[in-house]
């Protein structure tokens, strides 16, 4: 393989995860970033591959590769490709894209493709041999991202966040608010629970109004805990940032949860990115459950 200092492969990231999470879209959205894709690579040619992009490229080209349940039998020789290509000082990192089981009978129903691992069996068995051989990469995963609650536009938003900007070697952060009643993200690095605060439900002018609206806003924010919270969790955070990116993670989801994930949830959401951000940390914020009331 071409040496490190020459390569003109300036990063490598591997897009793997379940059939009908969004990889494609995923793949779309590195294109749309200027990121050179290449979908179902058996990974023996990862090298090979490396050298015939990198030699075509300007010096500064991104390569993603997409691997999928496709090349299930390649998949035993994923992992010593990788340490070969992480041997030469090329990063590597791994973004793998998960769902529920229902979505993606859901969405694997409405594209009207039988599943790759099905065989004649049930879509729900194809689905589950697939997490059976996904299981690995899912646990090496740099990044995770569960798309079940998330449109595709809300996931080009998190790739661009995540892999908009390769000269960033900081920490990069998705602030995710959610109702507990809908379910903990899956993908969520660090949860806090913000029932601690009095409910603005429980007011009548601000019931029907969100965490974004100013009067709820200014209402939980009000309340002498909130302050207290975020000024210890950004502490926290801080403590925990230089950590995190001397160990590789650069990107973390943190989730704010309330009962709905309409109020409280959402207005302490948004006061975490905007600290977050005076930091320097390049943060996403979504609000997975607002308007599912």
């Amino acid at each position: 393989m071409t040496d490190t200092q020459n390569r003109p492969i300036h990063d490598l990231l591997l897009v793997t995860g379940m059939t009908g999470a969004g990889r494609s879209t995923a793949a779309k959205a590195l294109e749309d970033l200027g990121w050179f894709v290449i979908d179902n690579l058996p990974p023996q040619l990862l090298g090979s591959t490396i050298e015939l992009v990198g030699g075509e490229g300007d010096g500064d080209t991104r390569l993603a590769v997409v691997v999928d349940a496709r090349s299930r039998w390649f998949f035993h020789e994923l992992s010593g490709a990788l340490d070969r290509v992480r041997a030469t000082g090329l990063r590597a990192p791994i973004l793998f894209l998960e769902a529920s089981d229902e979505v993606l009978v859901r969405r694997q129903e409405a594209a009207r493709r039988p599943h790759p691992l099905q065989a004649g069996q049930r879509l729900l068995d194809g689905i589950e041999q697939e997490r059976a051989v996904m299981a690995s990469l899912r646990g090496d995963a740099d990044l995770l991202i569960d798309t079940t609650n998330t449109n595709v536009h809300q996931l080009a938003a998190r790739i661009a966040t995540a892999f908009g900007d390769p000269s960033t070697t900081g920490l990069r952060a998705t602030v995710v608010s959610f109702g507990f009643k809908y379910g903990i993200p899956v993908d969520a690095d660090m949860v806090a629970d913000m029932r601690f605060l009095p409910n603005p439900f429980w007011v009548p002018e601000l019931r029907h109004q969100t965490g974004l609206d100013p009067a709820v806003r200014d209402y939980v924010h009000g309340q002498a805990a909130a302050p207290v919270f975020l000024d210890r969790y950004e502490a926290l955070l801080g403590a925990l940032t230089g950590g995190f990116v001397a160990e590789g993670k650069r990107f973390v989801t943190l989730a704010i949860g309330c009962t709905g994930g309409k109020h409280r949830s959402v207005a302490m959401s948004e006061a975490l990115g905007e600290r977050l951000r005076v930091h320097g940390v390049e943060t996403l914020v979504v609000h997975r459950d607002l308007g599912r009331e």
